[in-house]
């Protein structure tokens, strides 16, 4: 029942953060809120990290984390806060459910994992689901430019993934905390380039978010996620990424009003049945010589 529990947590969180980003950015220019969100993070992560006695990483382990925080802190956040700007986000968070898919098509090139036919079959599924999205958005006069930065966003945290999978083992707090120390200088980077104005936060409603997605997001969902892939079933667990979006999309359409087209939900239930058929684990093959019952 517990493991349930944490699990309906864990997508009602996540799945709530990229609305929080959306509100966020009404109050808070986008990139520099990410920067602002890093800089919180960091810190807190690393005082978890201390106080359950976690082991730094070193040498290839503290590059690999240093590339998981460029491309899924840096990157990713600033690309995803910037493209919330104009992008729903529930159609965001279908974005994101592309990740498991676009993992398994990236791992082969620094041969990590080998690449199975049924993902192959999946990825491309998933990715004319996308195709089908960006068509049903366009339609809507959503920009293309908010589309492809939030797709790009998918992309590089899929490839943070398989950065720290490359990298030697090590424990999972100090790793995000030197990964949002990383990140941090991006987002401030990319803030400066745009021009956006930065400023502390100066209300309520605009902290809110940016510390709703500190704690719940960066620390409580996480934190509740590790504990169920060490009791649950792995598979079980990267269902999540599945139900997320189904959250977002409520979420958005009850709180932001967000009434996607017609054609983004046909191109929404493309990409979770593609992500579904990959996370199905293979079938046992059959025994030789085993005999049938009737």
């Amino acid at each position: 029942m517990i493991t349930y529990v944490a699990f309906a947590l864990c997508c009602l969180i996540w799945g709530s953060t990229f609305l929080a980003i959306r509100i966020g950015n009404e109050a808070v220019a986008p990139v520099w809120s990410a920067a602002v969100r890093l800089a919180l993070a960091a810190p807190a992560l690393a005082l978890l990290a201390w106080a359950t006695r976690a082991r730094w990483p070193r040498g290839a382990a503290l590059r690999g984390a240093a590339l998981f925080g460029f491309f899924n802190y840096g990157v990713n956040l600033a690309l995803l806060y910037w493209g919330e700007q104009t992008v729903p986000s529930g159609i965001a968070a279908v974005f994101y459910a592309t990740v498991p898919l676009s993992t398994a098509l990236l791992a082969p090139l620094f041969r990590i994992e080998h690449l199975s036919p049924r993902k192959v079959a999946a990825a491309v599924a998933a990715f004319c689901g996308v195709a089908v999205i960006f068509a049903g958005e366009l339609s809507l006069a959503v920009p293309f430019a908010g589309l492809a930065a939030i797709l790009f966003a998918a992309t590089a945290a899929a490839l943070s993934s398989v950065m720290l999978k490359r990298a030697p083992r090590q424990d999972t707090l100090p790793a995000n905390a030197i990964a949002a120390l990383v990140g941090l200088p991006v987002c401030l980077a990319a803030s400066l380039v745009l021009g956006e104005q930065r400023e502390v936060p100066a209300t309520a409603g605009a902290w809110f978010p940016i510390l709703y997605l500190v704690v719940a997001g960066s620390l409580g969902a996480y934190l509740l996620y590790t504990w169920l892939i060490k009791t649950w079933s792995v598979t079980n667990a990267s269902y999540i990424g599945v139900v997320v979006p189904i959250v977002a999309v409520i979420l958005g359409a009850i709180v932001k009003q967000e009434r996607p087209a017609s054609l983004t939900f046909v191109g929404a239930a493309i990409v979770i049945a593609a992500v579904v058929y990959a996370l199905r684990p293979p079938s046992p093959a059959p025994v030789r010589g085993a005999v049938g019952t009737r």
